[in-house]
């Protein structure tokens, strides 16, 4: 069984949208890749039909996955979380050495986009910042050695 993995209700919803297309317009595109490929004759030797059966592998297996993270899924109650200190849904606005001020939400890592400034809560900032209010001061290991980030402000 497959550990439950947290997300938001907007998240979720993503996934199911997902699921729901490469389960409709994903099969019926390989189906048609298929039959175009089944009527160029002899299989055997049918490198077309060969590639359309190996994408309908990779299709089934990503309809799979998804369909184990949705059945896995918690959708986080918003109402239960701390706004006091950082975790997951957190937006924090904290600043760097270089007097940059940055804005970053932690979410799940399917959820993760850093041009939304989403990031993952298992991603090393995100575990660095874990727990930290406003006021503190958290040194996280990254590629460019030890950054410090100031904690500005919480919300949720």
């Amino acid at each position: 069984m497959s550990k439950s993995t947290y997300y938001t209700g907007e998240g979720l919803q993503r996934l199911a949208d997902e699921l729901k297309d490469l389960k409709t317009r994903g099969r019926a595109d390989i189906a048609k890749q298929i039959a175009e490929a089944t009527d160029k004759g002899d299989l055997s030797e049918n490198a077309e039909y060969d590639a359309a059966k190996d994408a309908q592998g990779h299709l089934e297996a990503k309809i799979a996955n998804l369909a184990n993270l949705i059945a896995n899924a918690r959708i986080i109650d918003e109402s239960k979380l701390d706004a006091s200190k950082v975790g997951i849904l957190s937006k924090i606005k904290m600043k760097v050495p270089t007097g940059a001020i940055m804005e970053y939400m932690l979410v799940s890592a399917k959820e993760a986009n850093v041009r939304e400034n989403k990031i993952s809560i298992d991603s090393p900032i995100a575990q660095g910042l874990l727990g930290k209010r406003v006021g503190d001061v958290a040194e996280i290991k990254t590629p460019r050695g030890m950054i410090k980030f100031e904690i500005l402000e919480i919300s949720l």
